[in-house]
């Protein structure tokens, strides 16, 4: 069997950014879907590497997984890597399993070492963007919990990202978290994401004021660029740390582990390298007592398949993201999508990924070419804090 062409589908969800899919096909007549992180204005930055690296997969085995991520790297980038290049090469790499999957008559997961469980638990995010006042969050939040949700992830401090915050931002982001402990009550698992914002300053005196509501976790306080100040954070805190969305391939993780920089990591099968990548992660965590929480902003079909065969092999899984304004979407374009229960998603049994994309649905919905943002200038940043 050989690879014919790689295809690629921007597509806009009606919902914040674009979304990439990948399709691999060959000469013997399957054809893998895979998908690519994206972001606003990065989009065809993550394409043009996808059209670009495409052509060299043309004519190889679909079976070479591990050789194509190498020379992807070595060969193609000359070692140099990038968010783009990564993404591309996540995307190509999940399609790659789903061809082999479907050849074998096999599910990913039993080509990986076989399950270590059959079901995978998903906490709801999405659900918050928008709102201003601790009162929005706790209602918003009692929603999702109405609908099955046992647990639910959060942002609380205002736009935009800043290392330094005034006292009041602080104060606004535990007005919001006690607001939604006391909405959804003891028993729902609350997790918090500080999006690489903070310096360890403002991240230990508001983390330790977060504590008290009995958090699942604490996500990014600062950028894993730093992992000496993340293990200082991670020590004083009291809450579990969790980093790896922005970090790409075993060796961005290496530093996080040897510095104790977290407690869980959460890789995005969609940008650190693709689903092997994402296993050999979790792998290198195994014998630091660190677990794995696989970032999920993508898709609730391709992107989510994957990080849910690649989640069923690992044992130190603990649970992974699912978008909920995606749902809806993921409907559309695609027959199978995996859906959750009761905050859980049973894994697929078909060959492959188990999920397909309608391409015509695909063409209804191209990608959005957005306007400019307002970025900020000088005279929009404050004086001080």
């Amino acid at each position: 069997m050989k690879i014919t062409n790689v295809r690629h589908y921007t597509v806009h969800p009606g919902w914040r950014k674009n979304l990439i899919f990948v399709k691999v096909e060959t000469d013997e007549g399957i054809h893998g879907w895979g998908e690519a992180y994206s972001q606003y204005d990065r989009d065809r930055p993550v394409v043009a590497q996808i059209e670009a690296l495409g052509p060299y997969v043309v004519g190889r085995s679909p079976f070479d997984i591990k050789h194509f991520t190498q020379f992807a790297f070595d060969d193609y980038a000359a070692r140099r890597g990038s968010v783009e290049l990564f993404c591309a090469v996540s995307g190509i790499e999940q399609a790659l399993w789903d061809i082999v999957g479907k050849a074998c008559g096999q599910p990913v997961y039993n080509l990986l070492g076989g399950r270590c469980r059959e079901k995978i638990r998903v906490y709801a995010n999405g659900w918050s963007y928008g709102l201003k006042t601790p009162a929005d969050y706790a209602r918003a939040a009692e929603k999702v919990v109405a609908q099955g949700w046992t647990a639910l992830k959060l942002d609380p401090l205002p736009a935009p990202w800043r290392t330094y915050i005034p006292r009041e931002q602080e104060d606004r982001a535990v007005a919001v978290v006690k607001a939604v402990r006391e909405a959804v009550g003891p028993d729902v698992d609350i997790l918090i994401d500080q999006h690489r914002r903070l310096a360890p300053m403002h991240a230990i005196r508001l983390d330790k004021r977060l504590a008290e509501f009995r958090l699942y976790w604490m996500e990014e306080s600062c950028q894993a660029e730093y992992p000496d100040e993340l293990a200082r954070i991670r020590r004083e805190i009291g809450v579990p740390m969790v980093i790896g969305e922005a970090t790409y391939t075993k060796t961005g993780f290496r530093p996080l582990l040897e510095k104790r920089a977290a407690d869980i990591l959460n890789p995005d099968v969609a940008c650190c390298g693709g689903i092997l990548e994402l296993k050999e992660i979790a792998a290198m965590a195994e014998p630091f007592l660190v677990a794995v929480s696989p970032h999920n902003y993508n898709s609730t079909v391709v992107a989510l398949a994957a990080t849910v065969h690649a989640s069923a092999t690992m044992p130190n899984f603990i649970i992974t993201e699912y978008f909920l304004p995606f749902v809806e979407f993921g409907d559309r374009i695609s027959p199978n999508q995996l859906k959750p229960k009761n905050g859980y998603i049973d894994l697929p049994t078909a060959p492959g990924l188990g999920v397909d994309l309608d391409e015509r649905a695909l063409a209804q919905v191209p990608g959005k070419r957005y306007e400019l943002r307002k970025l900020r200038h000088p005279a929009d940043e404050p004086g001080g804090i």
